[in-house]
């Protein structure tokens, strides 16, 4: 009489089982390292969003600050544009007494889309100084040297911009302005006074957290109401 076959299995798994194992073993830890990366591109991507947005911001706000720190009408020049860099005399934040500072605002168009970049001299006592410190801010932005882009912080990178001033209840190009300094004085070209409104247009590039045109407008702070 032949025996019954037995129900009871053998113990262990057979050698199939085991590569069957492996390979879902093997399938879940590819899914699960292509969702951890997954999200950790997306937080890169997301602090990287976060980080242009504040350093815009914060540019932003350093032009606004500058504007707001102009130094009173003298016979320096207070502000100066001509197309390519903005020129301005302002008071220091930091240590009031220390004098003047001129600093300068301009695109360099070293490598595409180009760089806005803020120049700042040191604090200035005299009018010489003061003359000196203005010229080495317009060769800067034409040519800079190795000693001046010392003095530059990169700021956001930028495909054009643009400069107006409000005077006379209206928007007009800085360059066709009136009110400059007397001729043969060291602000022979800076505008002695301070425009009701400055508006900056930006036009920045694709593929950053924030691009295309952005206007901003300054109104001195003698100024009631707002323009725009």
């Amino acid at each position: 009489m032949t025996p019954a076959p037995s129900s009871r299995r053998d113990h262990g798994f057979t050698l199939i089982e085991l590569l069957v194992a492996i390979t879902i073993m093997a399938m879940l830890a590819i899914l699960s390292w292509r969702g951890l990366d997954g999200m950790t591109r997306a937080q890169a991507q997301t602090q990287q969003r976060a980080d242009e947005v504040l350093t815009l911001q914060a540019s932003l706000a350093q032009w606004s600050a500058d504007l707001d720190a102009l130094a009173p009408s003298t016979d320096l020049g207070v502000l100066d544009w001509d197309g390519r860099v903005l020129r301005l005399t302002r008071r220091d934040s930091v240590n009031p007494g220390d004098g003047l500072r001129v600093v300068a605002w301009t695109r360099r168009a070293d490598a595409p889309p180009g760089l806005w970049l803020r120049w700042q001299s040191q604090p200035l006592r005299t009018s010489a100084e003061w003359g000196e410190a203005w010229r080495r801010a317009q060769l800067w932005a034409q040519n800079a040297s190795g000693d001046e882009r010392q003095r530059e912080v990169a700021l956001v990178p930028l495909l054009e911009w643009q400069i107006f001033y409000f005077r006379g209840g209206a928007w007009s190009n800085p360059l066709s302005s009136d009110g400059s300094a007397p001729t043969g004085s060291p602000a022979a070209t800076a505008s002695t006074t301070v425009p009701d409104g400055v508006r900056l247009v930006l036009v920045l590039p694709p593929g950053q957290a924030m691009n295309g045109r952005l206007t901003l407008d300054w109104v001195r702070p003698t100024v009631g109401g707002g323009k725009s």
